[in-house]
């Protein structure tokens, strides 16, 4: 792991944009895994403004997101789909058809996640994948427990994930309680990971996920078996590695 800890929003989020860009400038048909949440927001908006000044180019790049509420309409203002194109797919050159979010609404499950399964098999490996880090160590929504699932599945939301998820909606009880997500596996067969840890409540987290043993009840701990990780972590996040 090649861990770095960064003293401010702008370096933190212009070094991140700097790796993506300099991905798709040597690669303009890469594939990129992208994450949601209020990590990488920042980021994206960096990519918009690169994106806006000439700097880079999406046209090529083919984009895979690495989970979806289950049951949550497509254009619920917190779908991840939503969420996507609000953030960045509409304000780069990307054809929504060259994006791809599981479908948490599609009438069977279970093909869905198969479906998802074949076509990363099929135009993968994905060349960066981005990730943050739950509070509780699930990257994607791969969460803690006795085992870790290899493909895209759904997965029963922890209440913690809940509750953090709750600040995106009008209350808890409108959080969805699944969720369909990558699995570890095909995570972890991405030729780079590019992991983004924010904010001092996350530091014993990522302390634990970058240091301690590798274990399913840290989920991105498994993130130390990959060859290529580029782990970029805030102030507040990073008091561990200064």
């Amino acid at each position: 792991m090649n861990i770095y800890t960064l003293d401010s929003e702008e370096a933190f989020v212009q070094t991140a944009a700097g790796l993506i860009t300099a991905l798709v400038t040597s690669r303009p048909r890469a594939k990129l895994g992208l994450a949601t949440g209020s990590t990488p927001v920042g980021l994206y908006a960096k990519l918009v403004d690169m994106h806006r000044q000439g700097l880079v180019s999406f046209a090529g790049v083919t984009t895979y997101n690495l989970d979806e509420y289950v049951g949550l309409p497509e254009q619920h203002s917190e779908s991840y789909r939503t969420f996507m194109n609000e953030k960045l797919f509409k304000h780069v050159d990307i054809s929504l058809q060259q994006t791809h979010v599981p479908n948490g609404n599609a009438a069977d499950l279970e093909q869905e996640c198969l479906r998802y399964d074949r076509m990363l098999e099929e135009n993968g490996p994905v060349d960066l994948q981005l990730l943050g880090i739950g509070h509780n160590g699930h990257i994607g929504f791969n969460e803690p427990g006795n085992h870790l699932i290899g493909g895209t599945h759904v997965v029963p939301l922890k209440e913690e994930t809940r509750v953090a998820n709750a600040r995106f909606f009008d209350s808890l009880d409108e959080v969805p309680t699944h969720a369909i997500t990558m699995g570890a596996a095909t995570i972890m067969k991405s030729r780079q990971i590019l992991l983004l840890i924010r904010g001092a409540d996350k530091a014993e987290i990522a302390r634990q996920a970058l240091t301690g043993p590798i274990t399913t009840d840290c989920p991105a701990s498994l993130l130390q078996c990959h060859p290529n990780v580029v782990v970029l972590l805030d102030e507040g996040a990073g008091r561990f590695f200064r």
